[in-house]
């Protein structure tokens, strides 16, 4: 997690002024969500071109054009969408907001936590990330955390479960 010395001042300043303190994902996440977004549009270019080329002609091989587009539009998009995950451990919940042109930000109350589990596919674990994910007594309110440092991640885990049975049991 990179955070300057200028944000961790701000940070200081929101915290005594009752803000939670929020934390940004690796960026681990962004670089392996880039490199899928390369392989599998360099991919289909490639696929594209060379079929239309040889079914259809030269002219409609341009078509192929479309995908590397589309890799030049989401480069971009996927640092805007990366920049707007955050999450922060509040004493009673767990903030966690997200989205770019659609802000959604899941408050989730640790008395309501039933389970919290560490995933890590085989391209999370190739760049060495795992997501939390969060599952409470009503469903649309479970929550998910993409792309966290191993370490991170079962750190919250095992927090996040303290807090809940804590919470849970007082009531």
């Amino acid at each position: 997690m990179e955070t300057g010395t200028s944000e961790n001042a701000g940070q200081t300043a929101g915290q005594a002024a009752g803000e939670p303190v929020w934390i940004g994902l690796p960026p681990g996440l962004l670089r392996m969500r880039r490199l899928l977004l390369v392989v599998w549009l360099g991919l289909l270019t490639v696929g594209t071109g060379l079929l239309l080329g040889l079914l259809a002609g030269p002219g409609w091989a341009a078509f192929a054009l479309l995908p590397l587009a589309v890799l030049l539009w989401g480069w971009p998009m996927l640092g805007r969408n990366w920049r707007s995950w955050r999450y922060a451990e509040r004493a009673d919940d767990l903030l966690i907001s997200r989205g770019v042109l659609w802000q959604e930000e899941t408050v989730v109350p640790y008395g309501r936590m039933q389970l919290v589990e560490v995933t890590s596919g085989p391209v999370e674990r190739h760049f060495g990330l795992a997501s939390v994910q969060l599952h409470t007594a009503a469903a649309p309110t479970d929550a998910r955390i993409p792309g966290l440092d191993p370490a991170e991640a079962e750190r919250l885990r095992d927090r996040l479960t303290e807090l809940g049975e804590a919470r849970s049991a007082g009531l």
